[in-house]
């Protein structure tokens, strides 16, 4: 069998996989859906091995969408981390087997703490389904493993169920952009929706010339300035700028005789401008309806910086 047969033949047991948990899906996941939110405390995620990793991306998109999570790994957790749980905390437990022995350990201190518990498991009949108060069904028809030992199609099965989680919450809890932009304020949406011009904006050492200014400068101020554009200011307002597009046209057009003009000669008309207390997103949007890519920030008449994309 080739190495394309092999992948293909992953992906179509994969998909199968998929495939039955949705069929599997009932009011069982509505509860835990309820349960989560209107819980006072945190919902935290515990798993072992593989599942331990998958429930770490689960924690991870609970608390990127709004609801306040953690992993705990399950060794950690017995010999200390349990002091991290209040009563008020929802607890899901990941394995495949339902028997991870290092989870079925905690059950005695989540009953005792009075902590609700999720199971997410392949079999409903194991001892972490029946001691936990909702439970979810990922059971697959088969691992994509030939040998039907490494976690392949279940923690698939996972990873899919902690997505339906998540979303489900987000969806639930009205969670919005500017939302998920606040949690990730280093990403390109959180810099669109809660940056300003004004942080974003070129504004120190501005390439600028006049009408006036012979090509051979303007073309050397261009370069030092790096934006890939002049600003032309008059009188102290702005009256046009000069693009490297503008210049390339403009050596095309007039070849050689192109040092006997000045920069009016081949200025773009009036630019586009933007005030610098505009969000990002708008900003973003303008270059997109016009077509640009970059914007001239103007504070009333007073150019103060350039926004490139």
């Amino acid at each position: 069998m080739s190495t394309l047969e092999i992948a293909k033949r992953v992906v179509s047991n994969e998909i199968d996989a998929l495939h039955a948990i949705s069929e599997q899906l009932d009011e069982q996941f509505d509860a835990a859906i309820k349960l989560i939110l209107n819980t006072q405390g945190r919902t935290i995620i515990c798993g072992m091995g593989k599942s331990g990793i998958i429930g770490k991306k689960i924690a991870a998109s609970f608390a990127s969408t709004g609801t306040p999570s953690f992993f705990m790994h399950p060794g950690e957790a017995f010999h200390g981390d349990l002091g991290m749980i209040t009563p008020d905390d929802v607890f899901i437990a990941i394995s495949n087997s339902g028997e991870t022995d290092e989870v079925l350990k905690l059950l005695p201190f989540l009953k005792d703490n009075h902590n609700k518990i999720i199971a997410i498991t392949g079999n409903p009949e194991s001892t972490l389904a029946k001691n936990a108060h909702y439970h979810l069904n990922i059971a697959v028809p088969a691992e994509a493993c030939p040998l039907q030992l490494a976690p392949t199609s279940s923690t698939t099965a996972t990873l899919v169920m902690g997505d339906a989680l998540t979303i489900a919450l987000m969806e639930l809890r009205g969670f919005q952009p500017e939302n998920f932009a606040r949690f990730h304020p280093g990403g390109s949406l959180g810099r669109k929706l809660l940056s300003k011009v004004a942080d974003e904006m070129f504004k120190e050492s501005l390439p600028v010339v006049t009408p006036e200014t012979p090509l051979s400068e303007v073309i050397n101020v261009m370069s030092k300035g790096a934006l890939g554009l002049t600003l032309i200011i008059d009188s102290g307002q702005l009256n046009a700028i000069i693009t490297d597009g503008d210049l390339r046209r403009a050596i095309e057009k007039f070849g050689k005789d192109l040092f006997d003009l000045t920069a009016k000669h081949i200025a773009s008309c009036m630019p586009v401008t933007i005030e610098p207390d505009t969000s990002m997103a708008i900003a973003y949007e303008v270059m997109q309806d016009k077509g640009i890519n970059c914007l001239i920030v103007c504070d009333g008449k007073e150019v103060v910086g350039v926004l490139k994309k």
